[in-house]
């Protein structure tokens, strides 16, 4: 019995005995008018709320939130990212992978366990939701009297995340058109919630005064109180739809602590480069001048949006300035979007902390090399590995597997690598004319070493690679090394960091670059691994990963009900 599942056993014996420490949430899904960045739009909220309510808990503690889908008209599932859901993989949260979705009305009740401290989200994981504005944090402490490897006074949690004004709806008919039409860059950047978009630059002004407020207090800017001589743990995370960002504030460095739940060795920066679905811990020291606020500000990097998409600006409020008082400088500038060597070695230099290094497996039985392809099959715009596009099945594939119903989706599994790719020219527009969508997933031998290989590829756009945030749904992995060009499979694992390097759940991938991953199959269950960006994903940007589906135990009826599946629900 692997040390994984022994676990298992031990934490929902503890989940039985120690009731008093159960965190339970009861939340209303429902859209609602909002004015996020002061134009009105319908965003789905929880309890009324965009952001949603943080979920605050201890390592060790069971979570109960019990989900009620006021959507009138769509379906819903939410996903608990970076939680890894050791022994409970049919509530982490991903339609058709290892769940049916909410329908309309009905209630469904999640129930894992927190395993790790660390800075975690939750968001929406049906259709392209996310970017609607169903998501929130989740900060997981230590159990009482245990101390964590650096100190501080008080500790904040900010969301980062950018904004449309179209509709999911409109932007998913739009990249299943034909012709393709593509999301473009969102119109403002949101800290904690909150943005500024100039209502003079709408296209179209509105017959309604309300629909475009600047004044609406909805929208004025984030504040972050802060008392000086004190240092603050800021817990960011970004939830972007499409953006990789640069955060900072004016005056202030900040020490990188944590990284996707996991200490680093402090490393000092004045811009962190954070990507969809990453999350840091950062120390600021609040030492400078305490008779003015400071700025707090996002920018977009690795994109061209800056004559499209303004800065985030929020206030760092030190007490007892009034909070709202404008800062007397300019918002500092942000760096060069398109310079990518800041940010490569930014993820370079983050290594594990020393106290708490889990090395790696020295060798891996396995090599994926995943080549992220764009392609066009039958006339729609797709995103491939290996030309293989990914398509969800009508019956969660936890539950085909679980039962049987092997027919339910592809049994060809998808390809370790390209036929050609020692000859694939990474830096040209492919003819990539053999691509297919497929539902087809990989099977990893439970408890196997798996190695990654992302393979970043130009785009159908002449000299153009794209940044590509990648999340795994029920793992951590090793990051084993960065590099630029084409993956030389003989040499450059001879460069991977296997002394200390950081564990994530999220990486991202550098235009024309690889990153290399290792993992574990040591988790019972079927997790997908895709983009997180939106709109990549809906294209196809993914794949899923079985491992030791026989070992899950028995499934809850409560997730059936769709595809195959509708006669296995108890009423």
């Amino acid at each position: 019995m692997s040390w994984l599942v022994t676990r298992l056993l031990c934490v929902f014996a503890a989940m039985v005995s120690a009731e008093a420490g159960v965190r339970r949430y009861k939340w209303d899904v429902k859209y609602e008018f909002k004015f996020p960045d002061c134009y009105r739009k319908l965003a789905i909220t929880i309890n009324g709320k965009t952001p949603g309510p943080t979920i605050l808990a201890r390592r060790g503690d069971p979570i109960i939130v019990e989900v009620t889908n006021g959507l009138a008209t769509e379906n819903l599932a939410i996903h608990w990212h970076g939680i890894r859901q050791i022994g409970s993989p049919w509530s982490d949260g991903t339609e058709g992978v290892t769940q049916c979705p909410i329908l309309p009305g009905d209630t469904f009740i999640y129930r894992f366990v927190v395993d790790r401290p660390g800075t975690y989200l939750y968001h929406a994981h049906y259709g392209m939701q996310r970017e609607a504005g169903l998501y929130g944090s989740i900060r997981v402490l230590l159990p009482g009297g245990v101390a964590e490897p650096f100190t501080y006074d008080n500790d904040k949690s900010i969301i980062l995340n950018d904004w449309y004004h179209a509709s999911t709806y409109e932007q998913a008919a739009g990249l299943s058109s034909i012709p393709f039409v593509w999301v473009g860059e969102p119109q403002s950047l949101l800290i904690q919630g909150k943005g500024k978009f100039n209502c003079s630059k709408l296209a179209t002004p509105s017959s309604n005064p309300t629909a475009c407020n600047t004044t609406n207090p909805e929208c004025s800017p984030y504040v972050l109180i802060v008392i000086p001589g004190k240092t603050y743990r800021l817990r960011i995370s970004s939830i972007t739809a499409l953006s990789a960002l640069s955060f900072q504030i004016e005056g202030h460095n900040m020490t990188i602590v944590e990284a996707d739940g996991h200490y680093v060795e402090p490393i000092v920066v004045q811009n962190l480069f954070i990507y969809s679905g990453e999350t840091y811990s950062v120390l600021i020291k609040i030492d400078q001048e305490p008779s003015r606020n400071y700025w707090i500000t996002t920018n977009i990097v690795a994109r061209n949006a800056t004559a499209k998409t303004p800065p985030g600006l929020a206030i760092l409020n030190y007490n007892p300035n009034h909070p709202k008082r404008v800062p007397p400088t300019d918002p500092p500038a942000g760096p060069i979007w398109s310079d990518t060597a800041p940010r490569l070695a930014q993820g370079v230099a983050i290594k594990a902390r020393q106290g708490y290094v889990h090395t790696p497996p020295p060798k891996s039985d396995r090599v994926i090399v995943l080549l992220n392809t764009q392609n066009t099959i039958d006339g729609y715009y797709r995103w491939s590995m290996n030309n293989v596009s990914f398509t969800f099945p009508h019956t969660p594939y936890l539950i085909a597997l679980k039962e049987n119903l092997h027919h339910v989706f592809d049994q060809h599994p998808p390809p370790d690598r390209l036929d050609d790719f020692t000859t694939y020219d990474i830096y040209r527009v492919a003819n990539n004319t053999n691509a297919i969508s497929s539902n087809a997933i990989y099977r990893l031998k439970f408890n196997s070493t798996v190695d990654i290989i992302l393979q970043n590829a130009n785009t159908m756009t002449e000299n153009n690679s794209e940044t590509h945030p990648w999340h795994l749904h029920g793992h951590d992995f090793w990051v084993l090394g960065y590099g630029t060009g084409k993956f030389d499979a003989e040499n450059d694992p001879k460069k991977y960091n296997l002394a200390n390097p950081i564990m994530k759940n999220t990486v991202v991938v550098h235009p024309y670059g690889w990153t290399a991953l290792r993992l574990v199959a040591d988790n019972p269950g079927v997790w997908f691994f895709h983009c997180h960006i939106e709109a990549h994903l809906y294209m196809g940007m993914g794949v899923v990963f079985e491992e030791g589906v026989e070992k899950v135990g028995k499934l809850p009826s409560e997730i059936m009900g769709c595809g195959e599946t509708k006669a296995f629900k108890k009423p």
